[in-house]
């Protein structure tokens, strides 16, 4: 057993909440943030009480301020605070804009103290401050009570700490790196320190202020974050605060707090190179390195030569910072200043199992067994009080979290626990449920990787980490991107143990063993640019103006192999022309907010007359599986899907659901239910259907339905061509009693809860997972022609299975 010392945090407790009950259940609890707030101790004895247990209290550190004048610094505000304590209640009698403002008497001594270091600045950002507090006093709109509690647990942050260190910074330098712990409150309250200062610049082009931009990696914690900032601003979700993600745009002109997808920043950039409606850019969990935030890096190096005035803030949890001090600092003689703020933090146990569990899920089940049977912790309470602690669980995937949550309700006492799922596809109000406080219940929480870094669950005492993660990997040289379960890195496994210390000493139970963390694990994980097909990253970068996309600045260079593979799949797609030039259909692929192929099927849809009937397919495979199998109705909910079925597959079948639903326009809601199906993801499917067809509209793409325009044709036929046209590559032939693929030979088979019930000569997947066996997913029939006629460059040529070509060689034009 070892011990680490893992941030902690606390957010207020939520009102307590009815068991889980099915599926579809729903919540109205508000979302507490990524980053999320101490609970204050006024105590003194409980002070000292949490410092025996472990807690230590929060520190921060700044490359570009000397040590004396940090502990100068220091000493001066802890004598302004004590001094301003007695009258504390006052000073929380804030404008609700000016939440996240510090104490004048702290702002006071800031300012003198800039004042000293910068003589020569006619406009510091404390003046700023000072300013943009008495205007918005003016409006005499005061705090809620529940915001001025919040207020108070906001100013236990280790970021208040450093707040105007912070903006010192960023009021100086172009580029600012933070690196902030978990419970820090770097994602919750940096960007509102920021919108103290930066929003009062407004845009040269509209009368508005400028807003600070926040990216996330996920959707999940752009929503989840966004409204708790909004709890704390004191105003509604999507005014001053708000989020805007694939689809979804939960702004509005008032907005001056923006969190997004890093994904939706860089469509921005499509329309708006220069990003004119921002003065601050934050990239946060920049870390994690996707492929967004990846292209965003290289984008704004370009943009900040010609916007002096822009300030870009890179965040990160880990400690990798030198490497984005050193890229960002590349292009001048000054490295961009590093702040690193710690969190609060318990010390964390780490056991390690003795042998490897192959059967991780039922290892999570048995050691949530155990904790249950054992865990008497009545008398070590967390800084709220509570005695039992809460278990967060990591396992790869949604199969895997509801096959586990399945067999936990079915052991443990129901009044005394409740499980709770988490993954990205569960709908929002069912994703909300797990920051739920429930009284006297234990919350047992089932997640992906996304409860590792992105968003924070309150009450976790006890991590189960199965040490696994399901990445989508691309091989160049077999045209096949699949999802595969890999190992963790030891950053994600510390990140993970981390979410087990926030309200007191923890536990972290890692289901392999130490000599596996010491010698198989990574470092770090590989960024998503080295692992990832990069077709949709050329095409964005070539509409954005980039011409030698292979020499791009990136962070870390994809392999050559990968950019050639990339743009021979556009070539393929006829998104280029023999130049790497972007041709007309290309120009329309990078307006869609899709991957170039599902773009390429609408545009093929658009021609063969079922614009609408593709839209809606594509809507619905973008989007949360509509399916619903509550664990105590399984035989029920699979009669009811059945009927939906088609003899052609399950893209048909996605679409007879959807029409289905349509006409029933009456009662939605219940006969989703009646059907098992989600309601919530077949209306969002609508909304994006028709996002899709305005757009479609807007680049003159004929919009259609029930028209083929193909002799012979009909609505199932044309929809099968079109997709051909984007998915030709994602082909397999029978071979036996399995597939093999067209490109690499390889053997699979359709996945168990495909509807297809018969086995078609070939057949068309959106996607091959690799598990204990090769699946394929939405998988759709196909006719042997139809491949020859529609993409006669890659068929029968480019198959690798001889006898699959010769059989597709007599359909080809002499």
């Amino acid at each position: 057993m070892t011990s680490e010392k893992i941030d902690v945090a606390q957010q207020p407790k939520e009102k307590k909440s009815k068991k889980r009950k099915a599926e579809e259940a729903t919540a109205t609890a508000s979302v507490p943030a990524a980053d999320s707030v101490a609970a204050p101790v006024t105590d003194k004895k409980k002070k000292k009480k949490k410092d025996k247990e472990g807690a230590t209290s929060p520190c921060s550190s700044v490359e570009t301020v000397a040590p004396d004048e940090a502990a100068k610094a220091e000493k001066k505000k802890k004598k302004k605070k004590d001094k301003s304590s007695s009258d504390g209640a006052a000073d929380e009698k804030v404008a609700a804009a000016d939440e996240s403002q510090a104490p004048e008497a702290e702002d006071a001594e800031a300012a003198s103290s800039t004042k000293k270091r910068k003589k020569s600045k006619s406009t510091s950002s404390e003046e700023a401050l000072s300013k943009s507090a008495s205007s918005q006093q003016d409006t005499g709109r005061a705090l809620s009570a529940a915001a001025l509690k919040i207020l108070q647990k906001r100013k236990q942050l280790p970021c208040w700490a450093v707040k105007q260190k912070f903006l010192d910074l960023v009021r100086d330098n172009q580029v600012t790196v933070l690196v902030g712990e978990t419970g820090s409150g770097k994602t919750t309250q940096m960007p509102q320190f920021l919108a103290e200062v930066y929003s009062n610049a407004t845009s040269s082009s509209l009368n508005e202020k400028k807003m600070v931009a926040v990216t996330q990696p996920r959707r999940v914690a752009a929503m989840s974050v966004a409204t708790r900032v909004a709890e704390e601003m004191d105003v509604p979700l999507g005014q001053e605060c708000g989020y805007l993600i694939r689809f979804e745009d939960k702004t509005s002109p008032d907005t001056v707090v923006k969190y997004m997808t890093d994904g939706m920043l860089l469509r921005e950039c499509m329309t708006d190179p220069m990003l004119s409606k921002y003065s601050v850019i934050c990239l946060d969990e920049a870390h994690e390195r996707t492929l967004s935030t990846d292209i965003l890096f290289g984008l704004l190096k370009r943009v900040l030569p010609k916007r002096p005035e822009l300030k870009v803030v890179v965040m990160s949890a880990t400690l990798e910072a030198e490497k984005f001090q050193a890229y960002f600092g590349k292009a001048s003689s000054k490295l961009p200043p590093l702040l690193t703020v710690s969190g609060r933090m318990f010390p964390v146990d780490i056991k390690y199992t003795q042998t490897a569990q192959r059967d991780y899920v039922q290892g999570s089940v048995d050691r949530v067994m155990e904790i249950v049977k054992t865990d008497v912790d009545s008398s070590s309470p967390d800084v709220d009080g509570n005695s039992k602690g809460d278990i967060l669980i990591f396992l790869t995937g949604e199969e895997e979290i509801e096959t586990c949550c399945r067999a936990l309700e079915e052991q443990l006492p129901e009044d005394d626990n409740v499980v709770l799922p988490l993954y990205s596809s569960l709908p929002p109000q069912q994703q909300k449920r797990v920051f739920q406080n429930f009284d006297g219940q234990r919350k047992i929480v089932v997640a992906t990787n996304v409860a590792e870094t992105s968003i924070t669950i309150d009450g976790v005492v006890h991590v189960i980490d199965c040490g696994l993660v399901k990445v989508k990997v691309y091989n160049p040289r077999t045209h096949v991107e699949c999802l595969l379960v890999n190992p963790i890195s030891k950053a994600a496994a510390k990140q993970r143990a981390g979410r087990a210390g926030r309200t007191r000493p923890g536990t972290c139970y890692r289901l392999y063993t130490e000599n596996a963390f010491n010698t198989s694990l990574l470092e770090s994980s590989w960024p998503e640019i080295l692992r990832t097909n990069l077709g949709s990253a050329v095409l964005t970068l070539l509409n954005l103006g980039v011409e030698d996309v292979v020499h791009f600045d990136w962070m870390d260079p994809p392999s050559p192999e990968c950019m050639m593979r990339a743009l021979d799949l556009l070539l393929q797609l006829g998104a280029v022309n023999d130049e790497c030039e972007l041709t007309e259909c290309g120009r329309k692929l990078a307006e869609f907010p899709l991957d170039p192929q599902l773009g390429k099927c609408l545009l093929r849809a658009s021609e063969l007359g079922v614009t609408k009937q593709m839209a809606a397919i594509i809507a619905l495979i973008s989007g949360a599986p509509a399916h619903m199998r509550p664990r105590m109705y399984q035989k029920q909910a699979d009669r009811a899907h059945k009927k939906f079925n088609s003899v052609h597959g399950d893209h048909l079948t996605m679409l007879n659901i959807f029409e289905a639903y349509e006409a029933n326009k009456a009662n939605l809601k219940q006969w989703a239910y009646e059907n098992y199906l989600k309601d919530r993801s077949l209306s969002s499917a609508g909304s994006v259907q028709r996002q899709l067809l305005r757009l479609c509209a807007k680049l003159d793409v004929p919009v259609s339905d029930n028209a083929p325009t193909e002799e012979g044709d009909t609505v199932q036929s044309a929809i099968r061509k079109a997709l051909i046209a984007g998915f030709f590559q994602q082909v397999a032939h029978i071979s036996g009693k399995q597939y093999t693929t067209v490109r690499d030979r390889q053997l699979v088979e359709i996945h168990p809860g495909s509807g297809l019930e018969h086995k078609p000569e070939w057949i068309l997947y959106h996607e091959l997972v690799l598990t204990d066996k090769n699946y394929l997913r939405t998988v759709t029939a196909l006719r042997s022609e139809w491949l020859v006629s529609e993409k006669p460059t890659f068929f029968p040529d480019q198959v690798v299975n001889e006898e699959a070509r010769k059989g597709l060689q007599r359909y080809v034009k002499k």
